[in-house]
């Protein structure tokens, strides 16, 4: 039920974080996986970290996923790498730094929202074009956050961007579904990344913060393998417009 074998994935975002994490648990299960990031160095190393855990095909490209351009060739350029596409993980994402909310500037809110925003509605649509196109339905999996259902206080463009991708997972997955097409959401909470990395050594933060994560500790990418297999595979099958915490209980404590 969780094998991927033969599945093709793409996955923006991958070369590290929680886009490696879900990429990893796809190798894992068997898929051809095919990673998004803008550092090639970063690439090579995540790529060479799925081929000592998988048997399938692994891939890199580089693409700025706000370029809108890179993104519809990048798209072709998977196809025709892996004859098709059937998982598409719409990852990639960058902070926008804290900032006191009246202190913030217009320069930081354009940057967040050029990738976590519109690159999530590039990817998603030429990625859903190809799967309408194929007629052999698929998975999309989307990278949302807590911080969209939570008030982010002094980062309220991040949360934003990650309530709008949320709204548009949601609305491709009632459109899709006709097309066998499911699109579902998954919502990190306190994950232990690079744009983490301040706050994880910042020791008023986890006395205030991570204390009050019921699973006692950071979430770490090995904890987003087993959704992205659960999600991409026929478990899931009857699954659609749903958005999965996965925050250690954080949200309900």
């Amino acid at each position: 039920m969780f094998d991927l074998t033969g599945k093709r994935a793409l996955v923006t975002g991958g070369s590290a974080g929680i886009g490696l994490g879900m990429a990893r648990g796809l190798a894992k299960a068997g898929a051809d996986v095919v990673l998004w990031g803008r550092g090639q160095a970063r690439l090579d190393s995540a790529a060479a970290d799925l081929a000592q855990h998988g048997t399938g095909r692994v891939g890199t490209r580089s693409v700025d996923v706000s370029d809108e351009d890179a993104v519809r060739d990048g798209v072709a350029s998977v196809v025709a790498e892996l004859g098709g596409l059937d998982v598409v993980v719409v990852n990639a994402g960058v902070g926008a730094g804290l900032a006191k909310f009246v202190e913030s500037s217009t320069e930081a809110y354009r940057k967040v929202l050029a990738t976590n925003l519109d690159g999530a509605y590039f990817t998603l649509r030429e990625a859903a074009a190809e799967l309408v196109r194929q007629g052999t339905g698929g998975s999309v999996i989307v990278t949302s956050s807590l911080g969209a259902l939570q008030g982010a206080a002094r980062n309220q463009a991040y949360a934003m961007t990650k309530a709008g991708v949320l709204a548009l997972a949601n609305g491709c997955a009632v459109e899709l579904a006709s097309e066998g097409v499911r699109v579902n959401s998954v919502l990190p909470g306190w994950i232990a990344t690079d744009m983490t990395d301040g706050l994880q050594h910042w020791e008023a933060f986890t006395k205030n913060v991570i204390s009050r994560v019921p699973l006692g500790r950071w979430g770490t990418p090995e904890d987003f393998e087993g959704i992205a297999v659960y999600l991409a595979s026929d478990a899931s099958r009857f699954q659609t417009g749903t958005s999965t915490l996965i925050d250690g209980g954080y949200s309900l404590f």
